[in-house]
């Protein structure tokens, strides 16, 4: 009888979970949604011209990765936020829908396609971030310095915000990133510090708060901005406790969004906080002296980042006007 030979239909092989070490957690319920969250499906010319030149740059955005409600709006005023360093994060946060595992090596042409992206879509503002690469000696520091750099060269009327990772462990890569110069520093707090080890567990909130300090302490005029979401189980004192830790680490734009569940898989929304209590939340965060606040169910890091920063510059001006 002759050798038999296994055929194996590589097509026909499962594909890997986006999220595999969330796999084996049991399904939670997804809230409805209130009719203050819902939002259109992308359709517009603008949107489909966004995601063209995205496309045709083969770059990655945060606006798709992480599912995020407002890219109908943002992709047709032509504002994307670019995700480098590949699609997959080496953390595990329990809020998010970016894919999970071992990342791809650096593309060193990232950087290049990045500035011509931004140059073509003729952007005045824009905003970059970063999946976590806790594999990478220095967290992915200089190949943010590099994307900045390449901005600044194909692109030299954009103002440019990062959005970083928090480099934990990683000694010396934030100045390399800071040193970049770029026109805003932006990492988020994500949520209130009791919540950390069930949302944010590869994290630690006070080196990420240390982290914004360390911004303001190198360069003294770089706008630092972080953001947190709510309806996690947060409690309004601890929200207001976070405020006050900003504040002392100089931060000067807070940002505070509806947490929406991405999946069954995900950390389940406690409840939804209403327009009300949003603007509430404003209210006591421009009293506690941030020179921008956007506090709002929708309310994003990169959302209307670009006319954001032209009024926080503002409002630093006139307050040293005034001073």
């Amino acid at each position: 009888m002759g050798a038999m030979a296994t055929l194996i239909d590589l097509k026909s092989e499962p594909a890997r979970p986006r999220h595999p070490e969330k796999e084996a957690r049991p399904d939670s319920d997804i809230l409805r949604k209130p009719s203050w969250i819902r939002v259109k499906a992308p359709i517009s010319k603008g949107y489909q011209e966004t995601r063209a030149i995205v496309r045709a740059k083969n770059l990655t955005t945060v606006c798709e990765e992480a599912a995020c409600p407002n890219i109908g709006e943002c992709w047709d005023q032509k504002h994307a936020t670019m995700m480098i360093m590949g699609d997959t994060c080496t953390r595990a946060c329990a809020f998010c829908n970016v894919k999970t595992g071992l990342p791809a090596a650096l593309d060193p042409d990232e950087p290049r396609r990045v500035g011509e992206a931004v140059a073509e879509m003729g952007l005045s503002h824009v905003v970059i971030t970063s999946v976590d690469r806790d594999d990478l000696t220095d967290g992915g520091a200089r190949h943010f310095a590099d994307v900045v750099h390449a901005i600044r060269e194909a692109a030299p009327q954009t103002t440019v915000e990062i959005l970083t990772p928090d480099f934990l462990r990683k000694d010396g890569a934030a100045e390399i990133v800071i040193d970049s110069k770029p026109d805003v520093f932006n990492h988020n707090l994500e949520t209130v510090p009791r919540l950390y080890l069930s949302i944010r567990p590869g994290a630690r909130y006070f080196h990420s708060l240390r982290l914004l300090e360390r911004v303001k302490e190198r360069d003294p005029q770089m706008f630092t901005k972080s953001g947190i979401m709510v309806g996690l189980g947060e409690t309004r004192e601890e929200v207001m406790q976070v405020m006050d830790d900003m504040r002392v680490a100089g931060v000067d734009f807070i940002t505070i969004g509806q947490y929406l569940q991405p999946t069954r898989k995900h950390a389940p929304i406690n409840r939804f906080v209403t327009p009300d209590e949003f603007k509430a939340y404003e209210t006591m965060a421009r009293a506690k002296g941030f020179l921008m606040v956007s506090s709002s169910p929708l309310t994003r890091s990169s959302h209307h980042a670009g006319d954001d920063f032209a009024r926080m510059r503002n409002a630093r001006n006139k307050k040293a006007g005034n001073s």
